[in-house]
């Protein structure tokens, strides 16, 4: 699908992976871009991004992306001004970090992981981005419906793309089991929305990146990255959020690409 004049929405735009993305979209010409962020740096995100750009085309939204109604907010503003949304990146996501079961040193009692904890990380890390996505392609449909249009065929252009932010923990790794097990989920969430919504000429991919340069994986503890990640890792460094980005639009522009991407690095989990 090309770029071009195309209407994206990216959550988790206010910095990071979804920011990166929102440049690069707006250098491949993108008619409009929303940045979605709960932080309020969006606005000035935004602003940056529209500095030197005649058709101004980042527009920002501040909200919780497990909000449905802000969701939707979202997509009819969207709507209402460009008919459809053609990309959807639904990049914000969480860590909350910590083994499955401990064992108090004290008492030898078992601490397991809390639920309440998982289940934040479930609702932003799986099912924001499902829904954001579902959200796009309803607006697809729709569109198509009152066009007079049903199912679609090859030799109309592709309508839309989505990209999960997905992850190498996706393969399991010590210490994330709410967030391995969400980025996993999105595998299966991508696969199934793909065979139902090619219905309407939208396509579904996931990009699994490795350890990223980003403000989350900064305020990892010091020398945790020194130590444990990049010894793995065979580039020997961080990837680069626009590296990522990169990738992503090739995910997006690239109609024969479909299932997902391995941005990794070449990282590695150790064996022990």
């Amino acid at each position: 699908m090309i770029i071009n004049d195309k209407v994206a929405v990216v959550t988790g735009a206010a910095s990071g992976i979804g920011l990166a993305l929102c440049e690069e979209l707006i250098a491949r010409g993108v008619l409009a871009v929303a940045l979605v962020d709960m932080s309020d740096t969006v606005f000035e995100a935004a602003e940056k991004l529209n500095q030197g750009a005649p058709k101004k085309p980042a527009r920002p939204y501040q909200g919780d992306v497990t909000d449905h109604d802000f969701r939707k907010q979202v997509f009819d503003d969207l709507c209402d001004n460009f008919d459809t949304v053609n990309i959807c990146v639904p990049a914000a996501g969480i860590f909350r970090d910590r083994m499955a079961v401990k064992i108090d040193k004290a008492t030898g009692e078992p601490d397991i992981y809390p639920l309440d904890t998982f289940y934040k990380v479930l609702d932003v890390n799986l099912i924001h981005p499902i829904y954001w996505s579902m959200e796009m392609v309803a607006r697809v449909a729709q569109h198509r419906y009152r066009n007079g249009l049903k199912k679609w065929h090859p030799n109309e252009l592709i309508q839309g793309s989505i990209v999960f932010i997905g992850s190498v923990a996706s393969q399991g790794n010590k210490g994330q089991i709410s967030y391995a097990t969400t980025k996993a989920g999105l595998e299966g969430a991508a696969t199934t929305l793909m065979k139902e919504s090619m219905y309407h000429g939208v396509r579904t991919a996931v990009i699994h990146p490795g350890f990223v340069d980003t403000p989350i994986l900064q305020g990892m503890p010091e020398g945790y990255i020194d130590n444990y990640i990049l010894p793995d890792t065979q580039l020997g460094r961080l990837i680069k959020p626009e590296e990522i980005a990169d990738a992503i639009c090739f995910l997006i522009s690239n109609s024969a690409v479909s299932g997902e991407l391995w941005a990794d690095a070449g990282w590695h989990p150790p064996a022990n």
